[in-house]
């Protein structure tokens, strides 16, 4: 079940996932909106869906036939769709009495109204999508890796630009998703219209270590932009280099030329 009493405190189970890597809100106008920034749009009776940019979307008490049903209406808006999508669970316990947290496995929170639903969407969006993003740069680093060791051992990188021209372009596209779509450093509009729920936001973003990841990220991301940057800069010196000799030689040539001319008519006369 997906929502159920348990000793008179409603439990209500959440799902997050990354469907591609961008979701094109402005074309669900057939979707009824009951909260905006981020999107929150309801399934059936009770159950809620909050859809984000970066191509996440977080359901709320929704069972399996609705979730299928759900993501099934909205793919079609979905882009770069992943082959292998990113989810993640958590279980929310209704109290009104308890403090508001992470309390062992589970989310205790005072009510279901929707800018508390909003805040943990935000916080398990970001959270699919880092997960995303760190399966993509620990992919770029064991491609960038052996190029960086052919460089230590034979003092020589790749020889052709596309292939780091891809790696850089990739290191961009990750920061892009991150940092544009994802807004993974901003809060939630929410936020400043209910100050109340700061606290809840920043104690789910310290449990997440939201910034932790994105710092990490942000740091083997720069190591790999450097280390293409570097292997790039190196291709083109020596690329430069082969065309000065190419010139030098040119010139030796035609110096070469002209001697033999000079040395046959003086020759001749």
């Amino acid at each position: 079940m997906s929502q159920l009493i348990q000793n008179g405190h409603t439990i209500l189970t959440v799902r997050a996932h990354l469907l591609g890597r961008h979701l094109d809100l402005k074309r669900l106008g057939h979707l009824e909106v009951l909260a905006t920034n981020p999107l929150v749009a309801p399934i059936g009776e009770h159950a809620h869906a909050v859809l984000f940019r970066s191509g996440a979307v977080v359901l709320f008490g929704v069972d399996a036939a609705q979730e299928a049903a759900f993501i099934e209406e909205i793919r079609p808006f979905v882009r770069d769709p992943l082959l292998q999508p990113e989810h993640e669970d958590l279980t929310i316990l209704i109290d009104p009495i308890r403090p508001e947290g992470l309390e062992r496995d589970r989310l205790v929170l005072m009510n279901t109204e929707l800018a508390r639903l909003q805040v943990v969407a935000d916080i398990l969006g970001k959270s699919v999508l880092l997960a995303d993003q760190e399966a993509r740069v620990a992919h770029a680093f064991d491609r960038i890796e052996p190029l960086a060791e052919r460089l230590r051992r034979h003092g020589r990188g790749v020889s052709h630009a596309d292939t780091l021209i891809r790696h850089i372009g990739e290191a961009l596209a990750i920061q892009q998703n991150m940092v544009g779509r994802g807004e993974i450093g901003d809060k939630p509009e929410v936020i400043w219209e209910r100050p109340d729920l700061e606290r809840l936001f920043l104690n789910l973003e310290a449990e997440y270590e939201i910034r932790e990841r994105q710092l990490a990220l942000e740091r083997k991301l720069t190591l790999i932009n450097d280390t293409a940057g570097t292997l790039l800069d190196l291709l083109q010196s020596k690329r430069s280099l082969r065309v000065e000799w190419y010139i030098v030689i040119l010139i030796v040539v035609e110096i070469a030329l002209t001697l033999y001319e000079l040395f046959f008519r003086g020759a001749g006369h």
